[in-house]
């Protein structure tokens, strides 16, 4: 089946907000992609530098380095054990991975991919790609029988949700007894704020308490953009069922689908060093400390928003008016109708900007609110 027409990318749709944003006097507040603004860590960094004489091919599968780097920090930081070199691979950031992974895995016309209510579209595109069709679903007792992948983002992008161990043991259970593949979009784990995930670790859909200690049928997505501010690096990797690895391996080696050399290398550092992670989340922390009371106080209600990225809100009107209001006040944000058309009313801020930029923003809702 050919690739048909894709629609047009979303935040396109944001220019003439952009450009109201821009022309405040005191310049914008950027809250709506979420690409970081902090420097990379320079342990990242040096370990970059010092590999830059790069002329042999990198590993598709990834260097042993890293891959041994991946099992130790999901034993250490996700909890989850048992894992060797077969069970992981470094991709091309995340977002590859979510757009690619169903044409990955062979699905096409007649399959479903489910993904949440509440979803980053890359899911939804995916199953484009393949030529399958994208399903919105939060309860597994609605996945339909013909459903092959099954999306869960824990915490969500955009709203924050969190899945406990419950639900994710639902989710696995459905999924296999539907023979689908189960995918976990898990890149913002570290970034747990409220209630239970304000003391306790985000769990993964590979912990044991919720595969049974059997990863067939189960994978999960990390990337380390947000942690450790690594973007522009590309820097992600996916582990689970072996099985999984080795076919996306072979396809991955089959399309040249491979992160250089001097990044495999980065990813170790970041990944052996947990006191910059640490560093990132209490700048994230104390953005979010202004940020949220600002936003309830100029009368939006957050929603969700327990963990990760983003504070997901509403005033309780079509999503486009408040981008409107907010653009008129110098800040940007992103619209809940990019993200499904079940939250048409909610607007995603994200916590990727200055310290003084959300101060900004702060200050200018505290004048003039946004009716």
């Amino acid at each position: 089946m050919a690739l048909g027409e894709l629609p047009d990318y979303p935040w396109d749709e944001m220019a003439p907000f952009a450009a109201r944003a821009r022309a405040h006097p005191d310049g914008i507040v950027d809250l709506s992609i979420g690409s970081p603004v902090d420097p990379t860590p320079e342990v990242v960094r040096s370990a970059l530098a010092e590999a830059t004489d790069a002329h042999a091919y990198p590993q598709t599968a990834g260097t042993v380095r890293l891959r041994e780097a991946i099992v130790a920090w999901y034993e250490r930081r996700r909890g989850v054990t048992g894992l060797t070199e077969a069970n992981v691979l470094p991709t091309i950031g995340s977002k590859e991975f979510v757009a690619w992974l169903p044409f990955m895995l062979g699905l096409g016309e007649g399959d479903v991919v489910v993904h949440p209510r509440a979803a980053y579209p890359t899911y939804a595109i995916g199953a484009q790609i393949a030529g399958a069709t994208a399903f919105a679903s939060d309860d597994p007792d609605e996945w339909p029988a013909n459903t092959r992948l099954v999306w869960t983002n824990s915490p969500g992008n955009p709203d924050g949700r969190v899945l406990d161990l419950a639900a994710l043991q639902r989710a696995v259970a459905r999924a296999r007894s539907l023979g689908a593949v189960i995918a976990g979009d898990e890149c913002y784990a570290e970034l747990g704020w409220d209630g239970l995930w304000a003391s306790e670790p985000v769990p993964s859909i590979l912990d044991a308490r919720v595969t049974g200690g059997d990863l067939t049928g189960v994978i999960a997505a990390y990337s380390l953009s947000k942690q450790s501010n690594l973007a522009g690096y590309r820097a992600a990797f996916a582990a689970g069922d072996p099985a999984l690895v080795a076919r996306l391996v072979t396809v991955r080696k089959h399309a040249g689908m491979i992160p250089p050399g001097p990044v495999q290398t980065a990813m170790v550092a970041a990944l052996g060093d947990d006191l910059h992670v640490a560093e990132q989340k209490e700048r994230y922390r104390a953005r979010r400390d202004v940020l949220r009371p600002a936003l309830e106080r100029a009368g939006l209600r957050i929603d969700e928003s327990a963990a990760g990225l983003y504070l997901w809100a509403t005033e309780g009107r079509d999503a486009w008016s408040t981008i409107e209001a907010l653009a008129t006040r110098g800040i940007l944000a992103g619209p809940g109708h990019f993200y499904g058309p079940y939250f048409p009313e909610h607007v995603r801020f994200s916590l990727t900007a200055s310290d003084e930029r959300i101060a900004a923003a702060a200050s200018r809702l505290a004048a003039s609110g946004l009716r």
